[in-house]
């Protein structure tokens, strides 16, 4: 597994892609991928795979061709790491050589990374790149080339976002939450109206510990903060200048609370507590006959995040845990919580049909799951919820990344209709692919060889 945790150092653009199959000619917009591509500087090497220097990955699609484009974001943590030689930002679990005084400066001045290594998204008519630190990064989506720090039009501050903002396509507004650190702590949540780059707050809820939550949920009226039991220490995050993952606690005696706030007045609708459980991704919420309704990627503990430091997951010999689907009724009338399990089986990067049934009832899941591999994703997989079915795709010694699926013209298509975009790397040849499979029959129609391994990436977007 090493290869996929290798850094790649080199850039391209524009290259035309050599393609086994038929790329559909209905396929015309642009997939941008994000994740981590360098793990050492110099002489100095990062722990985690949260990590790692990002780079993006453009595939543009036009007449049945794929064109390919790669680089660094060179924000200022890449241009300075670069220029010094040396690790010169604290990241997940990585901190720069400095003295103590030193890092603790870095984090009362907020001198965060902006190594924005884990999504892209759009704002207004800027393209950015996403980590959980308040920073984002702008690039041009033609040649990736990186335009500098993004900045909001407003004063709204932070210390812990997300990268997993929620769209509101009937109300064309973006949907997020950033939190900010203090004696008592504050989940700030947020919309950006169309055409804007200013955050409006509309909900401020004080908290006594600040849990760490990677992703959150959305309804038609409804915004669901999932907060485990993983309680951040900012004093002692602050005071120490240790790295962030140093400063997660597990207290599962709290279990885990469903904040349900309303969208448009702000208010907190209920407080919903359940068993302790962790997990990273939101699948879909939506509401039924008085209930929310939230599908989550669940873990019985974190302990996951510490199978992701890179010395572990090189040897490729270890059991990393596996989550369920779980389905999470929240009754609005009684504040009562129901769990159900969708499957044991494992299933992570989870997609759906976004634009189509986000905040909707839906059928159909994608994600990355295990074959024989000790927890290790090397197969693809699409869950049927109805039916409880998976159907899968897996090739030996090949290891997919995250599925992004593309829906088919016209909008009165099934759900199901359309395409699944995945980076594949093979082992056995040294190579990278995008795999291109009919997302109805989870058949392969189409792959576009790259000329290099790309390390394993984190998340991606199709743009139209």
């Amino acid at each position: 597994m090493e290869l996929g945790f290798t850094s790649l150092e080199q850039e391209c653009e524009n290259i035309l892609l050599p393609v086994a199959g038929t790329v559909p000619k209905w396929l015309s917009g642009t997939l941008i991928r994000n994740g981590a591509a360098k793990f050492e500087i110099g002489k100095e090497s990062y722990n985690h795979w949260f990590d790692g220097l990002a780079m993006l990955h453009k595939f543009t699609f036009r007449n049945g061709q794929i064109l390919y484009t790669n680089k660094f974001l060179k924000g200022h943590t890449f241009r300075k790491s670069m220029k010094k030689g040396e690790i010169v930002y604290p990241e997940f679990a990585t901190n720069p050589k400095y003295s103590l005084p030193s890092r603790v400066f870095l984090y009362a001045t907020g001198h965060y990374t902006d190594n924005a290594s884990v999504n892209v998204s759009k704002v207004g008519d800027s393209f950015i790149t996403m980590t959980e630190t308040p920073h984002r990064v702008e690039f041009d989506p033609e040649s990736l080339n990186t335009l500098g720090r993004f900045h909001y039009m407003d004063r709204v501050t932070g210390h812990l976002t997300t990268v997993h903002p929620q769209f509101d396509y009937e109300k064309e507004q973006i949907f997020n939450y950033i939190t900010r650190f203090s004696h008592t702590s504050t989940y700030n949540i947020y919309r950006i109206r169309k055409g804007s780059a200013r955050r409006e707050i509309i909900s401020t809820i004080p908290v006594k510990r600040a849990a760490y939550m990677h992703s959150f949920g959305m309804t038609e009226n409804y915004v669901i903060l999932t907060e485990f039991p993983l309680f951040i220490n900012p004093l002692r995050f602050l005071l120490t200048g240790s790295p962030f993952i140093d400063n997660l606690f597990w207290k599962p005696e709290h279990g885990t609370t469903f904040l349900v706030i309303d969208k448009n007045s702000g208010k907190m609708i209920g407080k919903f507590k359940s068993d302790p459980f962790f997990a990273f991704h939101h699948i879909n919420c939506y509401e039924e006959t008085g209930n929310v309704i939230v599908d989550i990627v669940s873990y019985e503990d974190p302990s996951i995040i510490k199978y992701l430091y890179l010395d572990k997951l090189r040897q490729g010999n270890f059991l990393i845990p596996t989550p369920q689907i779980r389905r999470y009724y929240l009754d609005l009338s009684n504040n009562k919580v129901l769990k159900k399990i969708l499957s044991e089986d494992f299933v992570e990067f989870p997609r759906i049909n976004y634009q189509r049934c986000n905040t909707k009832n839906y059928n159909f899941v994608y994600g990355i799951s295990d074959h024989e591999s000790n927890g290790f994703t090397n197969k693809l997989v699409k869950f049927c919820i109805k039916s409880k079915s998976f159907k899968c795709w897996h090739k030996e010694n090949n290891f997919p990344g995250e599925p992004v699926f593309v829906a088919a013209p016209p909008v009165t298509a099934e759900e199901d209709e359309g395409v699944i975009l995945s980076l594949v790397l093979d082992t056995e040849k040294h190579k990278t692919y995008l795999l291109i499979l009919d997302a109805t029959s989870f058949l392969e129609i189409a792959r576009a060889n790259l000329p290099f391994a790309v390390p394993f990436g984190s998340h991606g977007q199709y743009f139209e």
